[in-house]
């Protein structure tokens, strides 16, 4: 039966007529699959591939024995169980000497998320870096998936930009150069729970276009997540994003309560822009660096390295007028090494951590979605016309308040920012990148105004 027959049953996304589309399911039986890692079974039953979960075994893939570069891949998946989760793989790696011999599955995968998390479509790099795309960064999405029913994916992986869509629904967009080819993969995950065995995930009308490829555009604001260095996609042009750094110069920065740019200290090399170490002093050495131009609400997104035991920060709403020493006042995304520096166990309740909104609100973040010194983070403010400000830490929410609310004012007035009257709560204000005399790196600035 070909590709084209097999469409019918569940509609592809693409209906030009000229699209050649190739099946890589059989309907009969796994000819061109080959299962590896873990020990779940799978079956080709009425036209489904099924896969069965079989407790205390590695997650399993079913993978194409044919690698792909480029393509547009579309599938139907159905999950029966909470305990299902699962996923397709997107020019996946497979290296059979790993692990002593059994093999092993890494990269792009396309998540499959039944649980009440609900990050369908999300982007995870399967046993190699973690999420790329949690759907914290496109909650719309979140309600695409459908428990117990068959769900229509489509994947774009074109060039370095990956695209997902769930259903129709537009959810994820990562701008990545890891792996430009690999295996197609479909994933039965792990169990430990014996009582969950046997439970199935099917999959079917697995089929793929590698030719004459003509991407379907995003129609929605989609925040795009980018690991190339300082630029920015069409896309995010047209959607009003601009970078903060360029990367080879400072243009759009100064000194804070300066008239230029500080003459040492700072320094950009290789497309970073990083902060020497010295004393560890609140800008008592280098200085802070604000943005020449001021910003109301927006959407802001950098990438951020420390090193060890290092205390920085992003702040915003900084308006140069308070006439204090020491460090410009501000909201303050927290950057710090939360293991060695003192400063994480000061405050109260730990709102002096990393990604919090200092010495007001702790950040709520699991450890694996945070890296160490010596990696890169990625750190996002978000502050909407209605004045809820939100904080994400490696695209999980970690924070989130209303500027001038009750809430926000009683925590303003026990902390130590309680004598500027109206703090945070300026109409507009400068970002703020922070010298606190360690070493941080900062790339991949970039921001958008919200109206």
């Amino acid at each position: 039966m070909s590709f084209m027959m097999l469409a019918c049953q569940s509609p592809k996304e693409n209906t030009q007529d000229d699209v050649a589309w190739q099946s890589l399911f059989n309907n009969e039986n796994l000819q061109g699959w080959k299962a590896v890692m873990g020990a779940a079974e799978f079956e080709v039953k009425d036209g489904e591939i099924i896969g069965s979960a079989k407790a205390n075994t590695p997650n399993t893939f079913l993978i194409t024995e044919e690698e792909f570069g480029d393509f547009i891949l579309e599938l139907d998946l159905k999950i029966e169980d909470l305990s299902s989760n699962s996923g397709i793989m997107v020019r996946g790696q497979f290296d059979p000497a790993a692990r002593d011999s059994k093999g092993l599955v890494f990269g792009y995968q396309i998540e499959a998320d039944p649980t009440e998390r609900a990050w369908s479509g999300g982007l995870y790099d399967e046993a190699r870096r973690g999420w790329l795309y949690p759907l914290d960064l496109n909650p719309q999405a979140k309600s695409a998936f459908k428990m117990g029913e068959w769900n229509h994916y489509r994947v774009e992986a074109i060039g370095n930009e990956i695209k997902t869509w769930v259903n129709g629904q537009e959810v994820a967009y990562v701008v990545d150069d890891m792996d430009a080819k690999g295996h197609i993969g479909l994933q039965v995950h792990s169990i430990n729970n014996p009582e969950d065995e046997g439970n199935k995930t099917y999959f079917r009308n697995v089929g793929i276009q590698t030719e004459n490829l003509q991407s379907k555009p995003f129609n929605d604001d989609v925040f795009v997540v980018s690991t190339t260095l300082n630029s920015l996609t069409d896309y995010e042009k047209n959607k009003g994003w601009k970078l903060l750094f360029n990367g080879t110069n400072t243009d759009g920065w100064i000194g804070a309560y300066k008239e230029t740019f500080p003459e040492k200290g700072w320094h950009i090399q290789d497309g970073v822009l990083m902060v020497e170490e010295a004393d560890g002093g609140e800008s008592s050495n280098f200085g802070d660096i604000v943005t020449v131009d001021k910003y109301s609400a927006f959407d802001l997104a950098f990438d951020f390295k420390m090193t060890d035991g290092a205390n920085s920060g992003v702040k915003y709403f900084v308006t140069l007028s308070e006439g204090n020493t020491g460090s410009a006042i501000g909201l303050e995304y927290q950057i710090l090494d939360d293991e060695r520096h003192p400063d994480a166990k000061m405050g109260l309740n730990g709102n002096r951590t990393l990604a919090s909104l200092y010495d007001l609100i702790k950040a709520d973040k699991q450890p694996r979605f945070v890296k160490g010194p010596g990696e890169w983070n990625k750190g996002r403010i978000v502050v909407y016309p209605d004045n809820k400000v939100e904080h994400y830490l490696n695209g999980v929410k970690v924070v989130e308040f209303v500027r001038g609310s009750d809430e926000y004012r009683a925590l303003v007035a026990e902390s130590k920012y309680k004598i500027w009257e109206n703090f945070g709560e300026a109409q507009e204000g400068h970002i703020l990148l922070q010298d606190h005399g360690n070493e941080v790196h900062f790339k991949n600035i970039k921001i958008k105004e919200l109206r």
